[in-house]
């Protein structure tokens, strides 16, 4: 069988508020739940986004929350060689191309997915980003959580994996990082459940392994707003973890039994590990926090 390897990646550009909880609390019960290693990656290669010293607020959250990952902690500004070489393999297999198009003009075509401007000539600026080439395919997978999932993927357009500033980006990034890691199982929530198909072609195009999906329901606001958006997205507060492990359990529709906030912080992951049952929230796209008191 294979061995299960999870992770929790969040970026240092802002402390974990709820939604990030139920996040990381989903990705860890459902590595512990099968025997699997659950390992911690800091996303701080947006180096104009991220925050000082909130790297180490995030690590003391997670600890607070009984949240402990498996060896040390990946620093992606760290491995900034992996990201080249990967790029440069791209590139000598035609896999990418250089793009100069315009903010403006990058923002008109957001909803439409980047319409191919640069694809088949040079750009027209020395400052460029790179994109990587998008074929005309379907991208099917069998999410865990969400069921059977079809992108169009040339609908949603070429790319970008290398900013014009030469900040290597996130799709990209994540790509080179979980197959360097060998994880097997990405456990994160329904936000990024588009980028899946981009991640997919880039997987195929450098001939790595593609770990098994599971996109958690997101926390939003009772009129859908995502909750990371709103006035309502506090930090976290390290001090009192069980009530809001609890929140979080219950957001995952896992119904923990009365007696249980009386329970310290590791029984409380012990009985969500134990019980961990993802098919209440199955094809859930969205969750509702409650409202507020």
């Amino acid at each position: 069988m294979q061995t299960y390897v999870g992770r929790f990646a969040p970026s240092p550009t802002g402390q974990l508020h709820l939604g990030s909880l139920v996040a990381a609390l989903g990705s860890y019960l459902d590595a512990r739940h099968h025997g699997g290693r659950w390992l911690l990656r800091m996303e701080d290669l947006d180096t104009p986004r991220v925050v000082p010293g909130c790297a180490d607020r995030i690590l003391t959250t997670l600890e607070a929350f009984g949240l402990h990952w498996d060896g040390e902690v990946s620093w992606q500004s760290r491995h900034l060689d992996r990201f080249r070489d990967a790029l440069a393999d791209l590139r000598a297999r035609g896999f990418t191309f250089e793009c100069s198009c315009s903010r403006r003009m990058r923002l008109e075509n957001e909803e439409r997915g980047y319409p191919g401007t640069c694809r088949d000539k040079p750009p027209t600026a020395a400052s460029t980003a790179t994109r990587f080439r998008i074929d005309d395919e379907l991208v099917t997978f069998e999410d865990r959580f969400q069921g059977r999932c079809v992108f169009t993927a040339r609908a949603m357009g070429d790319v970008v994996v290398r900013r014009r500033d030469g900040i290597y980006a996130y799709q990209f990034a994540v790509v080179v990082d979980d197959a360097h890691d060998g994880i097997t199982h990405v456990v994160r929530g329904a936000d990024l459940l588009s980028s899946t198909a981009w991640q997919m072609c880039m997987q195929r195009a450098l001939n790595v392994m593609k770990p098994t999906y599971a996109h958690l329901p997101l926390v939003t606001e009772p009129d859908g707003a995502k909750l990371s958006k709103s006035r309502r997205s506090v930090p976290l507060n390290p001090a009192h973890p069980a009530p809001l492990l609890l929140s979080a359990l219950s957001l995952l529709g896992q119904s923990p039994p009365p007696g249980l906030e009386f329970e310290s912080v590791d029984s409380i992951l012990k009985w969500g590990r134990d019980h961990w049952n993802p098919r209440v929230f199955f094809g859930t796209g969205a969750i509702a926090a409650p409202p507020p008191d």
